[in-house]
């Protein structure tokens, strides 16, 4: 079915790699109006998205400083128009254990997956209100719902994000701007490739579907649920796209690398 969003702008976090391109080259294909929010070069993925007969540009932007933040949205706005549709993809992880974790790892990951998605939403809602209407989509985690050692600052600021969705569609429901969640689980992506062989063989046994996510597989989703067609009475969703992980335990580690994470030894 025609999603009915050919010639809508869209803003688009970390668009250049992973999840972020994958959903951004699903909107172009859509017709939708592309800008690339990222701190990396996004050379080759905005290429990709003129190619499918959309405008396309990229914004350089550390979206963990709210001054950036800010700077991205009247860019984004300056160089496609008005904002229809955002997605906030942007995300890194630190993985330090409890006793370990820094300030700065803390501080940068907060802000980059928590704050950006804060401070973005605020400038974006405020032109998207006066307009009545728009539909913003925030990408989660299974994070939330799967503890994992070492990943306390991560799946803070993801858990986070679910009770800000949840807060931000209840306010913006009166002014027509619907806000969703999708939450993927373990996509093969520059976040999660840093997994050991023995890490990723025990999470792919843990995964019902026993394999990890192609970034093509969450794109459909976020279409569903950017869609005013598709998706006209959806707001304060949230859709889990992972194969089934947040059914199963991550057993990623032994008992003696669990003793050993936090005494040093």
């Amino acid at each position: 079915m025609d999603p009915a969003l050919r010639g809508k702008n869209a803003l688009v976090t970390g668009g250049g790699t992973g999840i972020g391109r994958a959903i951004a080259l699903a909107l172009a294909e859509a017709g939708v109006n592309i800008a690339i929010a990222s701190n990396q070069p996004a050379d080759a993925t905005i290429r990709e998205l003129t190619s499918l007969g959309v405008r396309a540009t990229f914004i350089a932007a550390d979206v963990s400083i709210e001054a950036d933040v800010q700077r991205m949205v009247d860019e984004a706005e300056s160089q496609l128009g008005s904002i229809h549709l955002y997605v906030n993809n942007a995300a890194i992880a630190a993985h330090q254990p409890i006793t370990r974790i820094s300030a700065e790892a803390w501080h940068k990951t907060l802000n980059t997956n928590l704050a950006a998605c804060v401070f973005a939403c605020r400038e974006i809602c405020k032109r998207m209100i006066p307009r009545g209407g728009g539909s913003i989509l925030i990408i989660g985690s299974t994070a939330q719902f799967n503890q994992a050692y070492g990943e306390a600052s991560y799946h803070i600021a993801k858990t986070g994000l679910r009770a800000y969705k949840n807060t931000l569609a209840l306010e913006m429901a009166p002014h027509g701007i619907r806000v969703n969640m999708l939450a993927p689980g373990h996509f093969l992506t520059p976040l999660t490739e840093g997994m050991s062989d023995d890490s990723a063989r025990t999470m792919r046994g843990e995964i019902p579907l026993r394999r990890f996510g192609q970034t093509k597989e969450v794109a459909a989703t976020a279409i569903l649920l950017l869609s005013d067609r598709l998706s006209p009475y959806t707001t304060g969703a949230e859709f889990v796209v992972d194969g089934g992980l947040h059914l199963r335990p991550l057993p990623l580690v032994t008992d003696q690398q669990i003793l050993l994470m936090n005494t040093g030894e």
